[in-house]
């Protein structure tokens, strides 16, 4: 299995150095990542507006070490926040946000987080949209819900991501189902130990299902974060038995991915909403879209050997 030792490199810096200066690194890091700076992903958004779909934008970066870096990373999604306000964007774009960006594994991190994280969430508010908290690996989960329950007192349209493969995640669809929120179901895409995690992909597929279930016929939102044509059908399914209209629920997909796919769903009605990384620390957050499909890891190795 290539996946789990790929997301191991992920966090290694001799490994990092390595992609970096590899030479078709640069292409193909472009078809997962929009840009490096605001101005290069704002058209971007705009041409997935034109098209019909909408959009979260991560600002990527997670491996902080400063408290002054995570002041950085705040100001960096302010910045974004002014930008989309300018254009009249905020209606079609939210942000997604790494709490581990903005210092939570740093001293005193879960308070320093929060601070970071709350002027964000007020700013996006006041454009009309809004900021989903990203899950990361399992330690961080119990500082992330309770952020989030935190700033969902003020800002209850306030998103968070639950991972399938983990055993919690069922009882913590439950919880959030029953409260309302905004929920956004991925599989999962770090290392995690089998005390904690499926490490079968059958299983995590079944465990999705089962969660999905939970969220559809609880009182949330969805949010299907899946490219899988499986899934996507069987969330279909789900949504027509729970009797949820088309724009009570979505799907999102990676930038750069099955892009066919997400005009398609769009076409049909469905609330269809890209997830579009962008900035200069793009390693960790490329190496996990390496890790999740062999395909986008052939893709890097014939681009490295024809520029080689």
């Amino acid at each position: 299995m290539l996946g789990p030792v790929i997301l191991a490199a992920s966090r290694s810096d001799r490994m990092r150095r390595f992609v970096s200066a590899a030479p078709g690194t640069k292409q193909v890091v472009a078809r997962f990542i929009a840009g490096e700076s605001v101005d290069q992903v704002v058209p971007v958004v705009q041409d997935a507006v034109a098209k019909g779909l909408e959009v979260t934008l991560d600002v990527v970066g997670e491996d902080i070490t400063t408290r002054e870096q995570a002041f950085a990373a705040r100001d960096a999604y302010l910045e974004l926040i002014e930008h989309l306000k300018e254009l009249d964007l905020g209606t079609k774009a939210e942000m997604s946000i790494k709490l581990s960006m903005f210092g939570q594994a740093l001293e005193g991190g879960h308070e320093l987080a929060l601070a970071n994280v709350r002027p964000v969430v007020e700013a996006a508010a006041a454009i009309g949209t809004t900021v989903t908290l990203d899950a990361e690996d399992h330690t961080t989960l119990d500082s992330m819900f309770a952020i989030h329950e935190e700033l969902l007192k003020d800002f209850p349209r306030t998103g968070c991501v639950i991972q399938a493969y983990l055993y919690r995640t069922e009882a913590d669809a439950r919880r959030l189902a029953a409260s309302g929120s905004r929920v956004r179901l991925v599989k999962g895409a770090y290392k995690e130990p089998a005390e904690v995690a499926y490490q079968d992909k059958a299983e995590t597929d079944k465990a999705y299902v089962r969660v999905l279930r939970v969220l559809m016929e609880g009182e949330g939102y969805p949010m299907i974060g899946s490219h899988d044509p499986r899934l996507i059908s069987i969330a279909q399914e789900l949504a027509r038995k729970a009797g949820r209209k088309l724009d009570e629920y979505e799907f999102q997909m990676l930038y750069g991915i099955r892009s066919e796919e997400h005009l398609r769903l769009a076409a049909e009605g469905h609330r269809m909403r890209v997830y579009t990384a962008y900035g200069t620390d793009w390693y960790g957050y490329f190496m996990r879209r390496l890790a999740e499909k062999p395909a986008n890891l052939l893709f890097f190795a014939r681009s490295i050997l024809t520029k080689g």
